[in-house]
């Protein structure tokens, strides 16, 4: 009879128990909440005062998509082929999808499970006399309530950390297609810098074969003709150095792609000196604008993942309360059963608090907020970060673009030096030796070019970069 009186009780108060726990665990919350974006010093902070004046600034201008910065055809069919077939980019899209199942996971625990089962069982009543009990229905199996938003705060967490694996996902498409870029500028260098390394070997040759001549004629010296086969050596070994070079970017750029590199048909290149590379990076942006590089991103889902750790685990030092319940029939015997038996349904609170557990709560405690304390410094070296790269790129924008005038300057300088001497030469006022001395000062200034054209480009991709893509 008590027991009949305690499943009707239960009975009565379980729907009762169910409102208030679901309505308490909406509004439950314990622990700190996340904090800001960023500073407000970062918030309010420009980058653009080391740009030039009229500089444009709209800190909500859109990121520039590589399809608008990549202008060269061959550049734009390598990024697309690494975007298919890169296998970093394709671990980082299971990342996300892995992180999408957890997060699947966590915001199933919240709802009950519900199930189908048949118990059988044999027992004395309460007159003694041995008796079957068979059960079949519907079961739902210690539903915990998050009263205190333990379950919550594990959602939220899963949460977070999908965010922060997508971005993820999106630093490393930024990364690639920045690798892309300067690898494949770093081979259209080598390929450049290869034909005046050859140019100039064949030119140290010439002069080694007509200092050998003026030697045997005792016109020159045996210490002139060494220095000579130096040169001649220096060159060749500039030659190797570079062919080896354009090899292992070669590689690389293999390697980036996924698969081999595909042979382009096209024989009207542009050369590195060529505007058609790269487009301008779009300068003049709030500083707001680094707190949308997934990096940033990353770091702080990361770290808003932590303080919802701790929330869950503050919250195990509260009661933990489950419901289970059960309906179908019931009879004595399994024809009984399988005729419709006698409808019964039972539900049941359980409710525990763990009093002593050798202080493994606290330690829970203490441990995620250490890993909140990490990820918070994450967070804010991520942005220290983006300042320096981007601080970086933005004064290379003028002192690339200064050396790069200089150099050409120098260049320009030797090309009329050499004009000169090829017109005095053809006049018999210069030696052919001064004038092939005159060709490897272009062939250098050439090369010197080509290099801080190289070093330029990259400080474009270093800012694309920096930027977030």
């Amino acid at each position: 009879m008590k027991a009949i009186l305690e499943r009707r009780w239960v009975a009565r108060c379980a729907p009762a128990l169910i409102a208030l726990a679901v309505g308490l665990s909406g509004c439950a919350g314990v622990g700190p909440q996340p904090m800001s974006a960023a500073p407000a010093v970062l918030q309010q902070a420009s980058v653009a005062a080391q740009l030039p004046a009229g500089a444009l600034a709209a800190a909500d201008r859109p990121n520039l998509a590589w399809r608008d910065w990549v202008r060269e055809p061959r550049l734009m069919q390598w990024v697309e082929l690494a975007l298919q077939n890169n296998r970093d980019l394709r671990v980082a899209l299971l990342n996300v999808q892995r992180a999408q199942a957890q997060l699947g996971l966590a915001d199933a625990n919240r709802l009950p499970t519900l199930g189908v089962g048949l118990n059988a069982g044999r027992a004395p009543n309460y007159k003694g006399v041995e008796t079957n009990g068979l059960s079949a229905g519907l079961q739902v199996s210690a539903w915990e309530v998050d009263l205190y938003g333990r379950l919550a705060s594990l959602s939220d967490a899963a949460r977070a950390q999908l965010l922060a694996t997508e971005a993820g996902r999106h630093a490393v498409s930024v990364s690639l297609v920045a690798a892309v870029v300067q690898a494949g500028l770093a081979l259209q260098a080598d390929g450049e810098l290869l034909t005046l390394a050859r140019q100039s070997l064949a030119s140290r040759e010439q002069t080694l074969t007509l200092t050998q001549l003026r030697e045997s004629v005792g016109a020159a010296s045996q210490l002139e003709l060494q220095a000579q086969q130096t040169l001649a050596a220096q060159a060749r070994a500039t030659l190797a150095q570079l062919l080896r070079q354009q090899a292992q970017d070669g590689h690389a750029l293999s390697l980036l792609l996924g698969q081999p590199l595909p042979v382009s048909l096209d024989s009207a290149r542009p050369g590195l000196a060529d505007e058609t590379w790269l487009a301008e990076v779009p300068v003049g942006l709030s500083s707001a604008v680094l707190l949308r590089r997934p990096d940033v991103i990353a770091a702080e889902q990361t770290m808003r993942a932590a303080q919802a750790n701790i929330v869950a685990a503050r919250a195990a030092f509260w009661p933990t309360i489950s419901l289970t319940a059960q309906a179908g029939q019931a009879s004595s015997q399994l024809s009984g059963l399988l005729q419709g038996g006698t409808f019964v349904y039972s539900i049941a609170a359980n409710a525990l608090l763990t009093v002593f557990d050798s202080g493994r709560r606290q330690a829970n405690v203490e441990l995620a907020q250490v890993a909140q304390q990490i990820a918070q410094a994450q967070y804010e070296r991520a942005i220290q970060s983006a300042f320096r790269d981007t601080a970086d790129a933005l004064v290379g924008l003028a002192t690339w673009r200064d050396q790069l005038a200089a150099q050409r300057e120098q260049r320009d300088a030797a090309r009329e030096t050499a004009r000169l001497t090829e017109l005095k030469a053809s006049q018999g006022a210069a030696s052919v030796l001064e004038r092939l001395d005159a060709q490897r000062a272009l062939w250098a200034a050439e090369q010197s070019v080509v290099q801080v054209r190289l070093a330029e480009l990259a400080n474009r991709v270093a800012l694309y970069k920096a930027l977030g893509g």
